[in-house]
């Protein structure tokens, strides 16, 4: 893994003209502008879960648990039919994929939920990061008795969790200004609040989605600040994570995650890039906060031999001891002994090695 960084600058690039293209490809109105988001109604609250059980040496041994392990950050952009560009995926195969991670053992969370630590997840299960880009129309949406629709992200995440009952229905969605192609403030009010109210993550990608490295840092902080206002009328929490447009870095590298603008100030505590491996532990003194590599959905031709989720995955099942797998208890962390010392200082009370 000594070629991480070089290939992540060089699959970045890749992504960067790949998403340049797929914008003009971008259509400008949708159908689900015109239709009504209905909140569903609130769930009764769950009953309260049994609290996990405290990971030993032993019991980290016997699930052979690696919390230093790599973490796949998958990237997601329009959800469609028929696929218009090379990043788009249709639903059959976003379907797919889903399904595969939840054989394969994963579990998803949040990308708030990876940079803060807070990975609770089954002994033995391994976590993923479903990350969806732009607020697509095709990522969210609600039927008439107050659903997710059957082909929307949403709808498939949910169908998946209910066929394989330990695939926990979460993601992150990175919006833009029209959030799943909703104009309308009271709509994008109902969406945001479901989805927040259902233990999804709605947080910045961006006011118009600009290639950051062409902007002057006063233009990246507006921006940011545009877009984090208006998530803010709509609901949102603020934004802990923020995505790169095109995984583009502005030139200013801490203008990313750290600014102001028109009197606002903005902080993120991590911002992902748009390519191209699974992430390092966010217990490992190495995890790049400010440049979280994420993994494109897609197969393994062109420039997807090496970047994208078909290769990784193969890879991640070809190395089980490279991946990230849980020990159960999200108050330790639990390393083979030879990997402590990969581990940040910060955790030396909380790790389990054997």
């Amino acid at each position: 893994m000594r070629n991480l960084a070089r290939m992540t600058a060089v699959a970045n690039v890749v992504v960067v003209v790949i998403g340049l293209v797929a914008l003009v490809l971008l259509p400008r109105s949708t159908g689900e502008e015109r239709s009504p988001v209905r909140a569903q109604p609130r769930s009764p609250s769950p009953t309260p879960s049994v609290a996990p059980p405290k990971a030993t040496a032993a019991s980290a041994r016997k699930v052979k648990a690696n919390e230093a392990g790599l973490v796949p950050v998958i990237m997601y952009h329009r959800i469609l039919p028929k696929r218009l560009a090379s990043i788009d995926r249709t639903p059959a195969q976003l379907r797919k994929e889903l399904e595969r991670l939840a054989k394969d053992g994963y579990v998803p969370i949040t990308a708030a939920e990876l940079v803060a630590g807070k990975i609770d997840i089954p002994p033995g299960a391994h976590p993923v990061v479903l990350t969806f880009d732009d607020g697509h129309p095709g990522h969210f949406a609600l039927d008439q008795s107050g659903r997710p629709k059957k082909d929307t992200a949403v709808g498939i995440i949910y169908e998946v969790a209910a066929k394989y009952p330990s695939f926990r229905p979460a993601a992150t969605f990175w919006v833009t200004r029209a959030p799943f192609g909703l104009r309308d403030r009271e709509r994008q009010k109902q969406a945001v609040k479901w989805l927040v109210d259902h233990g999804f993550e709605v947080a910045n990608h961006t006011y118009s989605h600009p290639d950051l490295r062409r902007l002057s840092d006063k233009r990246v902080s507006e921006q940011i600040v545009r877009q984090e206002r208006l998530l803010k009328k709509a609901g949102a929490p603020p934004s802990t994570t923020f995505a790169l447009p095109y995984g583009s870095q502005p030139r200013k590298l801490s203008r990313a995650h750290d600014g102001t603008w028109d009197g606002t100030r903005y902080h993120f505590d991590a911002v992902f890039l748009a390519g191209a491996q699974p992430t390092v532990s966010p217990y490992a003194k190495s995890f790049p906060r400010y440049a979280i590599p994420r993994i494109q959905s897609n197969g393994k031709s062109g420039d997807c031999r090496r970047w994208c989720t078909t290769y990784w995955l193969d890879w991640l099942d070809k190395h089980p001891r490279e991946r990230y797998t849980s020990d159960g208890d999200p108050a330790r962390v639990s390393v083979p002994r030879k990997l402590r010392a990969t581990l940040s200082p910060a955790r030396a009370k909380s790790v389990i090695a054997y």
